[in-house]
């Protein structure tokens, strides 16, 4: 937990639950938040017992983007390649698998933490936007990459440049969620996710989720050939042994996890 208890880490079987709480800014992520986050996320990633991770705010918000006093202070420089810049390469670039839950306000830099999420459970109160226009900025943690491609363009470009808030339903139509939760089992359903995702080969769901999103990093020959190359790496792996012995022998399988 951060020093202003803004962060709570609650350990799981096979998973982590990092949750941001600080009701007084409304889970604003403040330079301390969300370096207390990274920090945290960074070290369930190379913990072997941690096989996925859930994100979740409070049933009122999830984030609300940038702490706005703290901009006042920050210079073009430090937006460009200060330790936010950092945070969020980081945030962007774990193998854990990641399970977002989300409640409430999910605005800026929240929205763009809950994208870079694997999976968004998305509780019927969702409010979910990118409004940093009306502050004379613009996204700037992937939200107008991130979004395009979940959305589409056209769609992207209304939100970014309107500041329009979408809800549970429309954020579930257009991609931005995985599934919609009722009302007061969203930290429950992405506990369940996070659960069936650690039940399974730690292996195969990074190899897994690496070849997911090359998809939106590449064309499709070169998806292709990645994926060919991280299935052959899984194919070679304890795990793959084991989980083709067991469905034949028609047993519950033992990972390794190697």
């Amino acid at each position: 937990m951060s020093a202003q208890g803004e962060l709570h880490v609650e350990s799981r079987e096979g998973y982590v639950v990092l949750r941001l709480d600080h009701p007084t800014a409304r889970n604003a992520l403040t330079d301390d938040l969300l370096d207390d986050l990274a920090d945290a996320a960074e070290a369930a990633d190379v913990d072997p017992d941690v096989r996925a991770i859930v994100v979740a705010g409070s049933d009122k918000v999830f984030a609300s983007g940038a702490d706005l006093r703290s901009l006042v202070t920050r210079t073009a420089m430090d937006a460009f390649d200060g330790s936010r810049t950092r945070n969020w390469a980081v945030l962007r670039g774990l193998r854990t698998p990641t399970v977002a839950a989300v409640s409430g306000f999910c605005l800026g830099g929240g929205a763009e933490l809950a994208m870079m999420c694997d999976v968004v459970v998305a509780a019927p109160t969702l409010r979910l936007g990118l409004p940093e226009t009306m502050l004379g900025l613009l996204p700037g943690a992937g939200g107008t990459q991130m979004l395009p491609r979940a959305v589409g363009k056209a769609v992207a470009m209304d939100l970014v440049l309107t500041g329009r808030l979408l809800d549970a339903d429309e954020a579930l139509a257009m991609g931005v969620v995985s599934r919609i939760a009722p009302v007061d089992g969203w930290l429950e359903l992405a506990e369940e996710l996070a659960a069936t995702i650690a039940s399974r080969s730690s292996v195969a769901q990074r190899l897994a989720k690496q070849a997911v999103r090359t998809a939106f990093e590449s064309g499709l020959t070169a998806g292709v050939e990645a994926e060919r190359t991280l299935f052959s790496t899984a194919f070679g792996s304890q795990d793959a042994a084991e989980g083709i012995d067991a469905f034949l022998s028609k047993r519950t399988p033992e990972w390794k996890h190697a």
